[in-house]
């Protein structure tokens, strides 16, 4: 008597079903709510954000119910955070901090610096939406920061650097000041993001007075490309 063959595809999809991790029961799993937003503070945010970085890290990232929250948080978005970083394609705050849909406000442009419409947004976030903390996220190896060192021209990017360029002539530094020496690429990127902390509050009296009442923190970071990790300033 022939056997009977199961067809393939139902049969592939019943096995990586029955091997799917189950969804973490983590709180740092669960959608950001309304409440929790409001008995969130900047530190806590800020703990939430280096947790998960370690998770991120570790490989062990929480197992979330997507769908789920992309339902829940349709409903109306309570972020814990914002994040402005590179458009760097390594740099994604989403995954680098572990985060699930409505947990982040992600405001992204090459070098991670702040215009005047990133102000508004950012002021929107944290004053409007409530969220409890500010990362300024620069990266190793930045392409935007190497163009900069390099006073590269190419079409609207030359507008782009030219605002990373104050940064760059402000380093210190005796040896080699092109994209060429890391160290110095490093030490520009670093500064950038202090740099840019210090537009923050300085540009935006509506965010400066919600850190001095204490509601909302600022702070700088770094992510290593080559391995994940953010350092925090």
């Amino acid at each position: 008597m022939r056997r009977r063959l199961l067809p393939l595809v139902p049969l592939v999809a019943a096995l990586v079903a029955g091997c799917a991790a189950p969804i973490s029961s983590d709180p740092a799993a669960q959608t950001m709510t309304q409440q929790t937003q409001a008995e969130m503070k900047p530190a806590q945010a800020l703990q939430r954000l280096k947790d998960g970085n370690r998770r991120f890290v570790s490989g062990q990232m929480l197992v979330r119910d997507l769908p789920m929250q992309i339902k829940t948080s349709g409903k109306g978005q309570y972020p814990l955070a914002s994040v402005i970083s590179c458009i760097d394609s390594r740099a994604a705050p989403e995954l680098v901090f572990d985060q699930g849909v409505g947990d982040v406000f992600s405001v992204r442009i090459a070098g991670n610096f702040v215009n005047d419409d990133m102000l508004g947004s950012l002021e929107f976030a944290s004053r409007v939406a409530g969220s409890r903390l500010i990362v300024v996220l620069g990266h190793t190896n930045c392409g935007a920061i190497k163009g900069a060192c390099d006073d590269v021209s190419l079409g609207n990017l030359t507008g782009l650097l030219e605002k990373l360029r104050p940064t760059v002539r402000n380093v210190s530094y005796a040896g080699d000041r092109s994209s060429k020496n890391s160290e110095f690429v490093e030490m520009v990127s670093a500064a950038n993001v202090r740099s840019t902390v210090q537009d923050i509050l300085k540009r935006s009296p509506v965010l400066k007075s919600m850190v001095d009442e204490g509601s909302l923190q600022v702070v700088g970071a770094m992510l290593d490309v080559a391995t994940g990790e953010v350092r925090f300033y």
